[in-house]
């Protein structure tokens, strides 16, 4: 059974522009799936976040036939490709892929937790899913487009456009 998926790309160290590019080509890649669209790159300053560079991200849409759990071993598996390692809570990363949705299921898991946490407070996952998908709506919190609102005090700069899919 196919599932339209939103992946939330980020990187923060080495050239975050070219890895986040590159995950994207990773993602193209994936098993029984297919990217359908990608957002533009966006610059955002670290949330909650001190003494980091700031990040580079985009959000990315697939139509997959991958479960969710199998989808985010395959995200974390192209993580490690890229050199992401996991020093300490909330520490630089050269990529972080985050599962933001998986069709319209909701869990939480030791594992996993869809709709992803905290993916309605950061301007950084709503602006670019609002951009690809405009209709997007998040389980338990609604539309995505009228959550802008709520993060419109997050510094954002649109880079440039990714790809046509």
């Amino acid at each position: 059974m196919m599932a339209r998926a939103f992946v939330a790309l980020g990187s923060n160290l080495g050239d975050p522009q070219a890895t986040v590019q590159a995950a994207l080509a990773a993602l193209e890649c994936l098993p029984l799936s297919a990217v359908v669209a990608a957002s533009s790159l966006y610059l955002s300053a670290p949330v909650g976040l001190h003494n980091q560079p700031d990040f580079i991200n985009a959000v990315a849409a697939l139509d997959t036939q991958l479960s969710a759990e199998t989808l985010l071993e395959e995200l974390f598996a192209i993580e490690v490709r890229f050199g992401r390692t996991r020093a300490y809570l909330h520490s630089p990363r050269t990529l972080d892929l985050d599962l933001l949705l998986h069709g319209g299921e909701t869990r939480r898991s030791a594992q996993l937790t869809l709709p992803h946490p905290r993916m309605h407070e950061r301007a950084f996952v709503l602006l670019p899913l609002v951009e690809i998908a405009p209709n997007a709506v998040i389980p338990g919190h609604g539309p995505a487009v009228a959550l802008l609102d709520n993060v419109r005090d997050q510094a954002l700069t649109r880079l440039e456009a990714v790809k046509a899919f």
